[in-house]
């Protein structure tokens, strides 16, 4: 049985957000160089598209996704992919993988002339897509948690924290349209 917790006021130990819920993904791996976490990349995922809630997420990260529950699932349920933390509509985060750990989020990419940001990047997923704003609580605790990753990893900084948009632009968008960056920013200055 895993063990689940929830958060109420979280730092990081060891890697690991303490009070708040760990799913813990099998899609991970080392990273090269520890010491060189430097990039946290912002992403957003509904499962199915459009559609929140229902824990379909942990279940793709978990790489348990049924592919008989939704068409769109029969389309991407053998893909092994993970990302650090999920931010969900209602502010509540899950850890998948230890920030230490190479999570699976960023597929080919660059950064700055560098590829394969998996290496050296912490990718947080906002439950979200590119038809809706988020909400006032993911926000918020995006700003938190970026606060907290940037006090455990001080080579990131504000100007090494990007969209997926920018590491992969000729693949994706996200967090797409309607992420608020002014918005976010002036909280994570505000925290």
């Amino acid at each position: 049985m895993q063990k689940t917790t929830y958060e109420t006021s979280s730092t990081i130990q060891q890697g690991w957000l303490e009070n708040t819920r760990r799913v813990p993904s099998p899609h991970y791996d080392q990273r090269p160089d520890l010491a060189d976490i430097s990039l946290l990349v912002i992403h957003y995922i509904s499962l199915p598209p459009e559609q929140f809630g229902g824990g379909f997420v942990d279940d793709f990260f978990l790489g348990k996704l049924d592919p008989n529950i939704h068409p769109y699932f029969a389309e991407i349920y053998q893909i092994r992919v993970s990302a650090h933390c999920l931010i969900e509509r209602n502010g509540r985060i899950t850890q998948y993988v230890n920030f230490n750990e190479r999570a699976w989020h960023a597929g080919l990419s660059c950064f700055n002339g560098r590829e394969k940001c998996n290496d050296f990047a912490i990718g947080i997923e906002l439950e979200g897509s590119n038809e809706q704003p988020f909400t006032a609580q993911q926000y918020e605790k995006l700003a938190e948690l970026t606060q907290q990753i940037m006090q455990a990893y001080p080579k990131i900084t504000p100007e090494r924290i990007v969209g997926h948009c920018d590491i992969s632009p000729d693949r994706k968008i996200d967090p797409g349209q309607y992420f608020d960056w002014q918005h976010y920013f002036a909280l994570l200055n505000a925290v």
